[in-house]
């Protein structure tokens, strides 16, 4: 099949193979969809605001006008050897993806189709048939993990020749990974500030992506998630005193109540975890959105009722002995980060 996994991407687009004629780039991430496009477009080397190599067009157009993207790749270039035709903004659009699976199957030479959509689910027919066919490639664009944001860390810290500091870096992932785009702009940003001091501290993370507790809070709560019991007794050293302990257990509580309300949603319309949380109101701040939708993949209804009860419980016992808040604290939470890991070897 035409298709890579997410991880294999970059990878694939590093090899600039422009021998593929049809390239599908979808995902919730709409920056990192619209990042590599252009890195492709650029490859091309076609001058993009040339109108006669590069042509423009939106789904919605082409959905109103069946059969201009046949014509449009049958067009014979005049003063370059090859023409890019440039979509945004696909989905559900039929008559497109009629139109692609035409032009997978009998390729023009003379044309290189970039497609930018979102999020298509498996079986939606624009990303079936450029995964079905033997001429084009499918090329998902999920939000940034750890490996990936750390990439764009150093890559932009690189152009400054400025370097980092550990517990500033940990921050700064915290804040980030939902979008590529807005992770380079926050990045950019940081880097404008912190400049002519060669290393960025936590303190300048803190000015610039706002309340570092409030970070930490998150990192906690996103580590027992994850099931990382490293991560979060880092980010639990941090927060340290008895009233950030006795928030934390609040701040888990709130965490696992939301995801009770999700994960019912989940069973009882058969939707997927993305869907739910793309969903939620409040909306999941975007650098947290895949470790939620993990958490729902992981944790059954019966399995949320327990944490919820174990958290009372600690909540409980916290109100009863303010001295014993961070142990009670640590303890609860850390026997919920190792339930959250058995979860995920179980699934």
């Amino acid at each position: 099949m035409a298709q890579k996994k997410a991880h294999e991407v970059d990878a694939w687009l590093a090899r600039r193979d422009l021998q593929t004629p049809i390239m599908l780039f979808y995902g919730p991430d709409r920056g990192l969809v619209a990042e590599r496009a252009r890195a492709v477009a650029a490859a091309t080397g076609l001058a993009v605001d040339d109108p006669f190599s590069v042509v423009r067009l939106d789904a919605q157009e082409l959905e109103q006008t069946p059969g201009r993207l046949i014509d449009e790749a049958s067009t014979v270039p005049m003063f370059s050897k090859r023409r890019l035709i440039w979509i945004r903004n696909a989905g559900a659009h039929k008559s497109l993806a009629a139109e692609i699976k035409v032009l997978a199957e009998r390729p023009s030479s003379d044309a290189i189709i970039i497609v930018e959509a979102g999020e298509l689910k498996k079986g939606a027919p624009l990303r079936s048939n450029v995964e079905a066919a033997a001429h084009a490639m499918a090329l998902p664009c999920y939000a940034d993990e750890a490996r990936g944001l750390d990439g764009i860390i150093d890559e932009e810290l690189s152009k400054a020749n400025m370097s980092i500091a550990l517990d500033a870096r940990h921050a700064l992932k915290v804040s980030l990974g939902g979008d590529r785009l807005a992770s380079r702009g926050e990045i950019e940003k940081l880097v404008l500030y912190a400049a002519g001091q060669g290393q960025i501290t936590l303190d300048d993370v803190g000015k610039m992506t706002g309340d570092i507790a409030a970070l930490s809070l998150d990192a906690a709560i996103d580590a027992v998630l994850e099931g990382s019991s490293a991560d979060f007794d880092a980010a639990f050293s941090r927060l340290g005193a008895s009233q950030a302990s006795s928030q934390l257990l609040g701040w888990a509580l709130r965490q696992f109540h939301v995801l009770e309300l999700m994960r019912g949603a989940m069973d009882a319309d058969g939707r997927g975890a993305a869907s739910v949380v793309a969903a939620a109101r409040p909306p999941v701040f975007f650098s947290r959105r895949r470790t939620v939708e993990k958490a729902l993949q992981h944790w059954s209804g019966a399995a949320i009722t327990r944490a919820l009860g174990s958290l009372q419980a600690a909540i409980l016992q916290v109100r009863r002995r303010a001295d014993l808040a961070e142990p009670i604290a640590r303890q609860a939470l850390l026997a919920l980060t190792v339930e959250s890991a058995r979860q995920q070897r179980r699934h």
